[in-house]
């Protein structure tokens, strides 16, 4: 299986996090990615660099206000009296229909739905090249290939179209479907991250050409909070092609591939040419959040189901946070697709 990560994805190194009114250091570390890239090369992957397809198909999903906002922030951050190290939000609009400020206050306000996603200096470029290892991966697929991987990080699944938030900045999955969905393919996305994909939920919730899936903990106690639930099937035009399945904290192997084999159903019965697999590993029954009780033998059991609807699969790195057992879940739900 062929693999897509950039060097330059290594730049974003962000120090500040915040739970529960304790500041702490921020678990979307760059050590991430060698611990993940060693589990894809166990698994066999072969790594390659993504070339640079630009900022449009980025645009395709994220406004250019937003990602002037991305791109410029930090430096401008910089010219205020006593400018912290990072752009990390301290006032919210009660909605983002209410006015747009001119402040570099107010736009980090605006576009940062929390404080953890702070920008520094260098994070523009790691979440751009993030997002080109995903259409990187996209392209991939649709040059033939039956599956790929792509290490995105940061990642991109809590990112709205002018929102960062919950460390992402770029949403990655939805670049990588869109950028499928352009050559008049039908793309799912099945999200298996433990945090619900509310970025990508709110991207896609009023169109019917992209299906989008969310397995994860129960949100009414559980990060994000205010999405996720089960009467969300989408609006307009995309209503009920958006489907949402909570699970209780600490849902085992047997209950989770249970609720999967309805996902599984509705990507079939949508009739998709492609899966979009938003792989976050932060389901583990290791990982430091502690939202669902995934075995290391339960993420293959995951990766054979998918791969049994024999459709292409775009994997697209999502949550996953430091444990012993990290790079091993990665490798074992690779070994349980079919390349």
């Amino acid at each position: 299986m062929y693999a897509f990560f950039d060097d330059r994805q290594w730049l974003h190194d962000p120090k500040h996090f915040m739970a529960h009114g304790v500041i702490s250091e921020n678990p979307e570390k760059p050590q991430r990615i060698n611990i993940l890239h060693k589990g894809a090369l166990d698994a066999g992957c072969i790594f390659q660099k993504p070339k640079d397809f630009g900022v449009g198909p980025i645009s395709a999903i994220h406004s250019p206000r937003y990602l002037t906002f991305l791109r410029s922030i930090y430096h401008r951050w910089q010219y205020m009296q006593d400018a912290g190290a990072e752009v990390i939000p301290n006032i919210h609009p009660l909605n983002r229909t209410d006015s747009y400020p001119k402040s570099t206050t107010g736009q980090s306000g605006f576009h940062q739905a929390d404080t953890a996603c702070p920008i520094g200096e260098h994070t523009w470029d790691a979440a751009y090249w993030s997002a080109q290892s995903a259409l990187g991966l996209a392209e991939h697929v649709l040059s033939g290939a039956q599956s790929g991987y792509a290490l995105c990080r940061p990642p991109g699944h809590h990112a709205f179209g002018e929102t960062a938030g919950g460390f992402c900045f770029m949403n990655n999955s939805a670049i990588a479907a869109q950028h499928i969905r352009q050559t008049g393919k039908r793309v799912a996305i099945l999200d298996i991250d433990v945090h619900h994909g509310n970025g990508t939920q709110n991207i896609f919730y009023d169109r019917d050409d992209v299906l989008t899936i969310s397995l994860h903990a129960d949100t009414a106690r559980f990060y994000p909070f205010f999405w996720g639930n089960a009467h969300e099937r989408g609006s307009g035009r995309g209503s009920g092609f958006n489907l949402n399945i909570p699970m209780p904290r600490h849902t085992a192997d047997a209950t989770y591939l249970d609720a999967l084999k309805m996902a599984l159903e509705h990507i079939n019965l949508f009739g998709a040419d492609v899966i979009v697999v938003a792989l976050g590993l932060d389901a583990s029954i290791h990982d430091p959040f502690e939202g669902l009780a995934i075995t290391t033998g339960g993420f293959q059991k995951i990766a054979e189901a998918i791969s049994d609807l024999d459709r292409p699969m775009a994997l697209v790195q999502e949550g996953g946070y430091l444990s012993d057992e990290l790079g091993q879940n990665l490798c074992s739900f690779l070994a349980g697709v079919r390349v």
